[in-house]
């Protein structure tokens, strides 16, 4: 009997253990660490018949597929897979070949930084036009559990990490919000990088893309007929805006000589303008599959930002304190830093080997002073240094609990009313934090003690 390989024991790997082992498929899974949540998903999975195997990453014999949740190519589990000729796929592609006659079209979405906000602004949009919808993928809920149950449509998030381990997929709309170096250290090179984010493209019905980015208009470019959205007066087969109107020249019936007004930018929250090409592609996307105007305005007033991305914490003293923790990487931190005009700092972490010279140059007409912490804090004090030397930084060098209050306290004095603290870090977390949103919530109770400090100094 045929095996099939799943690689760890994560939210993803657990769902496609189970949906094998519930279609009467022999599951191995394999998984380097034996703690306590992992030996609890082990004992749920035995109970459906799946099989456990802890500590050495080797493919278990008789093994015909290996089913991967994002491990790198480099990874030994994979490497030994592709090197004894057993098929690798990644969780998304196995939910696209066990889809049902009849399943419920995927609107698809990629892109280095807005991904998650996009498909759930989607989701609320196919949600406002009545039609039973649900976001899956990157942005938590595991598509191999949902591509079995009646949805009228499916807002699917992708990763780099999910499309690189796909080949077949083919959703009826696909969407490149963005492109910017990320995620280098897996994919070995922003070429393949991009590549894999251009593979959402290939067997789409209909293919939409920011013409307002290079890389991703770059990648649109091989298929005729691709709809741009863009922060511009759309021209004809584009979605823009015109003053503060989201409007549509694609999904119309004449492109040529007919505009659609969707919205207004007021009915976009946060406003920022990378929030409006996020709006912009969710609408692009509902569009195709035939949502009406209408939808597109309700879903986008219905539409309840998730934390951690501009939330705005506090005013303090006249000074706003916005955490943007989901920042993770450069691109992220240029959209937050171009949302406001007058700005103390907040940033560092792990790079993951991306250049910030660009992200600082940009940012320094804006910034009044920076705070930095975390483990790539002194690259990006040195690009502060040769892009912006008269902005003052404060290098915070501690790692315990107590570090993020530290920050927001230096970040405080360097503040003037009218200013705005952003926690925007650039970095990923992982070396002070055990996610973005630990940081996030770090940031937010230091501005809460901030305020308490105040008013008993009053």
């Amino acid at each position: 009997m045929s095996v099939t390989c799943v690689a760890g024991l994560g939210v993803s790997g657990t769902a496609v253990a189970r949906v094998l082992a519930e279609r009467g498929e022999h599951v191995v899974v394999v998984e380097a660490v034996e703690g306590e949540r992992q030996l609890a998903a082990a004992a749920e999975l035995a109970a459906a018949g799946v099989e456990t195997r802890f500590g050495a990453m080797e493919i278990p014999e008789g093994a015909t597929r290996l089913v991967t949740t994002g491990w790198a190519p480099h990874h030994p589990l994979i490497a030994a897979a592709l090197e004894a000729g057993v098929e690798v796929v990644g969780e998304v592609e196995l939910a696209w070949r066990l889809r049902p006659a009849q399943a419920a079209p995927w609107l698809a979405l990629t892109g280095t930084n807005g991904k998650t906000t996009a498909v759930r602004m989607l989701t609320s949009i196919l949600l406002a036009a009545g039609h039973k919808a649900l976001a899956v993928g990157n942005v938590g809920v595991p598509v191999v559990r949902a591509v079995a149950e009646p949805y009228d449509a499916l807002a699917v998030e992708l990763s780099s990490f999910q499309l690189h381990w796909s080949s077949t997929l083919a959703p009826h709309a696909a969407a490149i919000l963005n492109v910017a170096p990320d995620h280098l250290d897996w994919h070995g090179s922003m070429e393949e990088y991009a590549a894999a984010k251009g593979r959402i493209f290939e067997r789409a019905a209909h293919v939409i893309y920011n013409a307002d980015d290079p890389e991703a208009t770059r990648l649109a470019a091989p298929y005729p007929g691709a709809v741009g959205f863009t922060l511009r007066v759309p021209r004809r087969g584009e979605i823009g805006v015109v003053e503060d109107l989201l409007v549509d020249r694609a999904f119309v019936a004449d492109p040529v000589e007919a505009a659609e007004e969707l919205a207004t930018l007021e009915d976009i929250r946060p406003f920022a303008p990378h929030n409006v090409a996020n709006a912009l592609a969710a609408a692009a996307l509902a569009r195709s599959l035939g949502v009406p105007s209408e939808a597109v305005r309700q879903g986008l007033r219905d539409f309840v930002p998730d934390p951690h991305r501009l939330a705005h914490v506090d005013r303090v003293g006249e000074v706003d304190y916005i955490d943007d923790s989901k920042a993770t990487n450069p691109h992220a931190a240029a959209a937050a830093l171009a949302s406001y005009p007058s700005i103390v700092w907040v940033a560092g972490g792990q790079l993951k080997g991306a250049d910030v010279d660009d992200l600082v140059r940009q940012a320094a007409p804006r910034l009044r002073g920076a705070v930095l912490l975390g483990a790539d804090r002194a690259r990006i004090a040195e690009a502060i240094a040769r892009h912006a030397p008269n902005v003052p930084v404060v290098d915070i060098a501690d790692r315990d609990t107590g570090a993020m209050e530290r920050v927001v306290t230096e970040a405080a004095r360097l503040a003037s009313p009218g200013d705005t603290v952003l926690l925007s870090p650039a970095g990923a977390s992982l070396d002070m934090f055990a996610n973005y949103p630990a940081r996030g919530e770090a940031f937010a109770r230091a501005v809460r003690e901030l305020r308490l400090r105040r008013e008993r100094e009053r």
